[in-house]
Formats: C-alpha cells, structure tokens, sequence
C-alpha cells in the first residue's frame, strides 16, 4: 500500500478555500431565513388583524421596551392563551432583531472553531458583546 492522500481530500489551502465558502454560504442562508421567517411572520400577523377587524393598525408601541421586556412580555401574554394577531407581529420584529445576532454568532464560532484566528474571534466577540448590550437598552 502505498501512502497517498485519498482523492477529495482537501488540506491546507484547499481546505481553507472549502471552509470559507462553506461559512458564505451558511451566512447567506442564515440571512435569508432570518427576514423571511420575519417577513412570513409580519405577514401572517397583517392578515389574521385583517380578517379579524377589516383593518391593520396594531394598538401597541415598541417604545421604553427593550428586546429582553419585549420578549417576556409577550411569552407571557402567549402562556395565558392569549394568542393574537399581536404576538405574531412581535415574533417577526424579534425575528428580525435576532437574525444580525445569529449571524455574528456564528462567524464567532467560525473564527474560533473553524479558522483558529483569535484576532478575527476577538473583533467578532467585540461586535457581538456591543449587539447584546445594544438588546438590553431601552
């Protein structure tokens, strides 16, 4: 036998190359799924209001919440049974809050795991610190 590399198998740049399109490519997806799942969700919550009062003015404000009181809020609202137009409309705004998030998350784990890059981790570790504090302010 002899002590070839196996065909296909990628090492050192060629592995590289592979992990980063494999990381663009899972990006792009979580970026896609992230405002479509919200745009579905916004779009569920204007039809049920339509269908249940012929009109589509939600009677809430986002304002002196932050993501964290907006959150429980809502779950609370939710584990009473009081499912309504409202939620689903809340679902998609934290939806769309969260997708950014995710996707920092992610690239973190990547630079980590993925890339062993600690300069890259620690930017990304900045950046994703700034968008947790970003979700506590009011």
């Amino acid at each position: 036998m002899t002590d070839s590399p196996r065909i296909g198998a990628a090492s050192g740049p060629a592995r590289k190359q592979r992990l980063e399109f494999d990381m663009d490519l899972l990006v792009g997806y979580i970026l896609l799924i992230g405002v479509l799942l919200s745009l579905a969700l916004v779009l569920a919550a204007l039809i049920w209001k339509w269908i249940l009062t012929r009109t589509v003015d939600f009677d809430y404000q986002l304002s002196g919440m932050n993501f964290i009181q907006l959150l429980t809020s809502e779950l609370r609202l939710a584990a009473t049974g009081a499912l309504r137009p409202r939620l689903l409309l809340t679902l998609g705004i934290l939806m769309l809050m969260l997708t950014p998030f995710l996707r920092v998350l992610v690239s973190m784990a990547y630079f980590l795991v993925g890339l062993r890059n600690w300069k890259y981790t620690l930017f990304t570790a900045f950046v994703l610190v700034t968008l947790i504090y970003s979700l506590c302010l009011r």
